[in-house]
């Protein structure tokens, strides 16, 4: 007799039956019936035992632990974290403003600090003017438009008293420059040249010094130009002819010199507009005296 390795092997020999092997039929009886060990691994027919291969064995598996609760405990440490790295950039931010108080403003507000940091305020009219601010638009005397932009300074009667500095240069989109009636000394400055917005401009009142400056003719949108009771010298420039849009210009009571202008917006305005000048003479006469004969 021959007994075969595999159920896949043929089988032969006296005895074999006549079927051949079967794998299925080893499976089904060889695993069917385990009580008779003769036919735990294989099957007999007749006088012939065929064994057969055991199928090959599955992995044992494993149980699956839950915890719910790690994941609590991980959205729990995910929180603390991120709420300690806020409060870590929040005390970040005020050691900043500590060290240097001023960062947080724009540089409107910065112009404005520096133009208080120079002046005499007995009444305390600039004491809203905190640099601390995102933007000075809370000040008093101070107007923003929609955009967050200073387009008013009204220091009027104010008492306030100091020389006024070029960092009033920088309020690029102001329209409105009302400083009357103060005690401001010193030069007009050139940079209030770059005011390209300005529509007015109310010095008069205080005691400024010094000549006009010329570059107040690149104010194309300057309507009101008011510097009378002053104590300004020197002639009035002539490029101030090229302000098409001037209506109201006053220089009475100063200390010019010179002749007065004819052309442009000269032509309009009145004689008591320069009065009170002692050294300034009559209208140019074009080609016959020199505009600043006299100073």
């Amino acid at each position: 007799m021959r007994v075969s390795q595999s159920c896949g092997e043929s089988c032969s020999g006296g005895g074999a039956p006549a079927g051949g092997c079967r794998p299925e039929a080893c499976f089904s009886i060889g695993f069917g019936n385990t009580n008779n060990p003769d036919r735990r691994f294989g099957r007999t027919e007749g006088s012939s035992w065929i064994p057969c291969l055991p199928p090959s064995p599955s992995l044992p598996s494993f149980p699956h632990f839950h915890f719910p609760h790690f994941k609590s405990i991980h959205i729990s440490l995910s929180l603390s974290l991120s709420l300690m790295a806020s409060r870590l950039r929040f005390v970040s931010f005020l050691l900043l403003l500590a060290v240097y108080p001023a960062i947080s403003t724009n540089s409107e507000g910065e112009a404005l600090h520096a133009l208080r940091a120079r002046l005499s305020d007995p009444t305390n009219v600039l004491q809203s003017w905190d640099p601390t601010l995102v933007n000075p638009c809370t000040w008093f005397h101070v107007t923003c438009d929609d955009r967050n932009r200073v387009i008013r300074l009204d220091l009027g009667n104010s008492n306030i008293s100091g020389p006024l500095g070029p960092e009033l240069g920088r309020l690029q989109h102001l329209q409105y420059l009302e400083l009357y009636r103060n005690n401001f000394e010193g030069k007009i400055p050139e940079e209030l040249g770059n005011l390209k917005s300005l529509i007015s401009m109310d010095m008069y009142g205080n005691r400024l010094q010094g000549e006009i400056p010329k570059s107040l003719a690149k104010l194309k949108a300057l309507r009101f130009l008011r510097l009378n009771n002053n104590k300004l010298s020197g002639s009035i420039p002539r490029e101030l002819a090229t302000l098409s849009n001037l209506k109201v210009f006053d220089v009475s009571n100063n200390d010019l010199c010179g002749t007065i202008p004819v052309d442009g917006p000269f032509t309009n305005f009145p004689f008591q507009s320069f009065e009170n000048n002692s050294r300034l003479n009559g209208p140019e006469l074009q080609g016959l005296v020199p505009y600043d004969f006299g100073c």
